[in-house]
């Protein structure tokens, strides 16, 4: 039992609209081997996770999954629930999983939903070995498992930020993570394109470098913040240690040393009343930095207040690591109990409070109060063991928001305004902070950048404070989305040229539009990137341009099942065709009903106020309307059809073309949009196909709301040609011959193709063909049948990039089988590589021909015609000369 191979679909998919692992697994010789025929298996996967025992199974069996196991399930299906598992132990809980057969006996696709990647494919491996040892009656330390795998949950988790990333998705605001490794700090894009904002932990990207450097810098904050008022200890920068006990003399003991940029309390020594603390404390601040400051000792409780934009979010007492004497334990004793509290533990970002230390730092605390470890305070009697409030070093945390009184909250917020900060921590001590602090001596000490959030999240006494709700309303006000118009594109034919349409009609509209395709990823119409850009991380860049306000993306076959769509959510979702399919018997869909569930993952994904597009007229396209969860427009040449009079009578949208005419109709309601003729892609009505790619855009663009005079200029202004839509069905004319090029090459299109051609008189068809390897036979044969009804000579040809494992002469060979019984093919001759064969057929080109290049490699071939072009246009000036 091995896995072939393992993908992570981090976009919606096939098998759910979040994101999956999908591991194609090989049981070899355990294929025939259900749990129930493995002599003890059952026994030990229990003893070793009982907790499998609560487990639902995920073909719904009665009695969930562990009656499924004693019955007699697969290991694929065990796998499922364990790798679930384990995931949940490591404290990612996942519930989603499939097991389902290949194509390919005893080799099954394990599916299992994952919170972080990392972890996923950990626990995926992780459980493997835990099968395996099942099976075969090893060894397997579960317990040191899991505590690896919390370890790595932890260090590819996005902690605190966390909470920022959840109230986005809670809001319905796409999130995408941008770190390259997902370990510690992670930079995290929320929103799309022009609309997306960033955060980093508690940094936005409103955060500033200056206002993060004056925050560290503690005199130069103190600066500001007296200047408007808010109250600061009285203090000032020392050079050495003699000019410090000067400092505190002045400003009368007890008083605080601290150097003037250090975070985290690092070098903080508080309370000082001898040269001697106040020396050694200098030594200490000075090897944090090199500015040391001196501040009067304010007495009072530390607060940390969480400001987000213009209000208070959150406020939290912090008060150090203290016993409490009971009269009989010694200090090592009561620090030894508090630590048995579970909430206190070595992990920072899953415990409430960290174990309390007893280490040099902490005997000194104790020095100070005339203790040692072994003393035995009295009943009550509260003793200090550190100094420092940080819950690193043991400090408690208590929710205080509904106490904080208003001129307290106003401080704060100026103070973080004053500094730039849109999001701030502000330490303040206060001995009550339901009293302003100008009435009882309190004063801010510190503002802070990037403050944690941890301490409001999970505070040790206390309601928990929703800050991550308050930073997404500060960066998305109003109700706010981030998201920007986006349309996906799929089918089997015409999603290039519909996407660049639909991208035309948005420029039109005075967007900037991200464009993803075949062809490369265009911004504003500049292609930044080349080759085949239809799949998911082409998305994913567009969607990460900050000039992009509009999207329109082509979503091919290969990149959904590899990876995901590039997108949670989409506007529009126009789907094409089916027809009679392509690809099939690639990455194991073999038939028309599961390309069909790879097309309609676009619709599955469509917003509540988006738009399914779909063509009415295609019996696998038409039922996706039941998975929209917005409205359907559904388009169609032939307006009786009836799916579109069943629609119209339930006032759904409809777009179809009627007398040279396209027709926007809502139930009885008609409007004419423009005519055929005022709309060159589709050559004044007569090429079928294109009819049908203009009213799919014409639909999205109606979904989208884009004004019908906008949408009617935009069609009038594309073209057919190399430039607009390069590959897809350019016709250049040509001394009374025609040549068409066009990337025609799976049946469906060549049907198509072959019905436009009567709409050209030319007396002799000519076509360059080919076909890629990877298709099934009977698809390249069927290629050949359709165009030797169609066309009366044809060119041959084969390039090694075609053949994709086929042996030479293997797929012309299969093309004659073709073109053997052609009704209308006369001459058939074959040539060697692409580009001779394009050439092949433009030296021999007649004034009455029509010359079809079905191109592989559009770039290379459109060049080739161009240089073609160019040569006869300047021979014929020289002759004419």
């Amino acid at each position: 039992m091995e896995f072939r191979k393992v993908l992570a679909l981090r976009g919606p998919n096939i098998w759910a609209n979040s994101p999956v692992l999908e591991a194609w697994l090989d049981l070899k010789e355990l294929k025939d081997s259900p749990s129930n025929s493995l002599p003890g298996f059952n026994d030990r996967l229990m003893a070793w996770m009982p907790t499998l025992i609560e487990h639902e199974c995920s073909e719904g069996h009665q009695g969930g999954f562990f009656v499924r196991l004693r019955e007699g399930t697969w290991p694929g299906h065990i796998l499922e629930h364990v790798a679930l598992e384990l995931q949940t132990l490591a404290g990612t809980p996942v519930g989603f999983g499939r097991t389902r057969e290949t194509a390919e006996e005893g080799v099954y696709k394990v599916v299992v939903k994952y919170r972080e990647e990392a972890l996923g494919r950990d626990c995926l491996d992780t459980g493997l070995r835990l099968v395996l040892a099942a099976i075969h009656d090893t060894p397997f330390d579960l317990p040191a498992e899991v505590r690896r795998l919390r370890l790595l949950a932890r260090q590819v988790g996005l902690g605190p930020t966390g909470s920022i990333v959840k109230a986005a998705q809670d809001r319905g605001i796409p999130v995408r993570r941008l770190d390259a490794e997902g370990i510690d700090e992670s930079l995290v894009q929320l929103g799309q394109g022009a609309r997306q904002r960033r955060i980093l932990s508690a940094y936005t990207d409103r955060t500033s470098s200056i206002s993060e450097g004056i925050s560290t810098d503690k005199e130069l904050t103190k600066v500001l913040l007296k200047a408007i008022g808010v109250p600061v200890p009285v203090g000032r920068p020392v050079a050495d240690a003699e000019e410090a006990w000067e400092a505190a003399c002045d400003l009368g003991v007890p008083v605080v040393v601290k150097p003037r940029d250090a975070d985290y309390g690092n070098g903080v020594a508080l309370h000082l009343t001898t040269k001697e603390q106040v020396v050694a404390a200098y030594a200490a601040a000075r090897e944090k930095s090199p500015h040391v400051l001196v501040e009067r000792f304010v007495h009072g409780k530390e607060h940390r207040l969480l400001v987000v934009g213009d209000r208070l979010a959150a406020a939290t007492l912090r008060e150090p690591a203290q016993v409490v004497g009971d009269g009989r334990s010694t200090i090592a004793q009561l620090v030894e109990v508090a630590n048995l509290d579970p909430r206190r533990g070595a992990d920072y970002e899953r415990t409430v409070l960290r174990k309390i230390p007893l280490d040099p730092t902490s005997l000194d605390v104790l020095a100070d109060q005339k203790f040692t470890p072994d003393s035995v305070p009295a009943s009550g009697l509260r003793v200090m063991i550190r100094r420092n409030t940080h819950r690193l070093d043991g400090g408690t945390t208590t929710d205080v928001t509904a106490l904080v009184h208003p001129e307290v909250a106003a401080r704060a917020i100026d103070a973080a305004k004053v500094i730039g900060l849109d999001v701030a921590g502000l330490d303040i001590v206060a001995k009550d902070i339901g009293r302003p602090l100008e009435e009882q001596g309190g004063v801010v000490i510190e503002v802070n950048a990037g403050p944690s959030l941890l301490m409001h999240l999970k505070p040790a006494y206390g309601s928990p404070q929703p800050v991550g709700e308050a930073i997404i309303d500060s960066l998305f006000p109003n109700g706010e989305d981030g998201r920007i118009p986006l349309v996906a594109v799929t089918g089997v034919n015409g999603k290039t040229t519909t996407t660049r349409l639909v991208g035309h009609i948005l420029k039109v509209a005075g967007y900037t539009v991200g464009m993803t395709c075949t062809d490369g990823i265009y911004v504003d119409d500049r292609r930044i990137e080349s080759a085949d850009c239809s799949g998911p991380r082409s998305a994913r860049s567009a969607l990460l341009n900050p000039r992009v306000d509009a999207a329109v993306f082509e979503c091919a076959r290969g990149g959904i099942l590899r990876e995901g769509l590039g997108f949670d959510k989409c506007s529009v979702a126009i789907v094409t065709n089916i027809g009679e399919g392509d690809h099939l018997g690639l990455n194991d869909i073999h038939t028309l009903e599961k390309l069909a569930l790879v097309k309609r993952t676009p619709v599955d994904v469509v917003l509540p106020t988006g738009t399914a597009v779909l063509k009415a007229d295609d019996p696998w396209v038409a039922p996706m309307a039941d998975h929209c969860r917005g409205t359907v427009t559904f388009f169609c040449r032939d307006a009786d059809h009836p799916v579109m009079t069943k629609h119209r009578a339930q006032g759904g949208r409809l777009v179809f073309d009627r007398d040279g005419s396209i027709i926007l109709a809502e139930g009885a309601r008609e409007e004419v949009l423009t005519t055929l003729d005022c709309v060159p892609l589709t050559l004044d009505g007569r090429i079928g196909f294109q009819v049908e790619n203009v009213l799919a855009a014409a639909a999205a663009a109606w979904g989208l709301g884009i004004p019908f005079d906008t949408v009617k200029r935009a069609l009038a202004t594309f073209d057919s040609d190399m430039d607009q839509v390069p590959g897809r069905f350019n016709v250049i004319p040509l001394n009374g011959a025609t040549i068409i090029a066009d990337f025609g090459h799976n049946p469906s299109a060549l049907l198509a193709l072959a019905e436009s051609l009567d709409a050209f008189p030319h007396e002799r068809r000519v076509a360059i063909l080919s076909a890629d390897g990877d298709r099934p036979d009977e698809s390249i044969i069927r290629q050949a049948q359709i165009l030797g009804e169609a066309i009366d000579r044809i060119i041959l040809y084969e390039e090694d990039c075609r053949n994709r494992g086929r042996g030479d002469g293997e797929i012309i060979s299969l093309l004659r089988r073709g073109l053997a019984e052609a009704s209308r093919t006369q001459e058939i001759e074959e040539v060697a590589g692409e580009l001779a064969a394009i050439e092949r057929g433009l030296q021999t080109l007649q004034p009455s021909d029509l010359l079809l290049i079905l191109h592989d490699n559009v770039e290379a071939s459109l060049n080739h015609v161009r240089g073609f072009l160019k040569s006869r246009a300047s021979f014929e000036r020289a002759a004419v000369s």
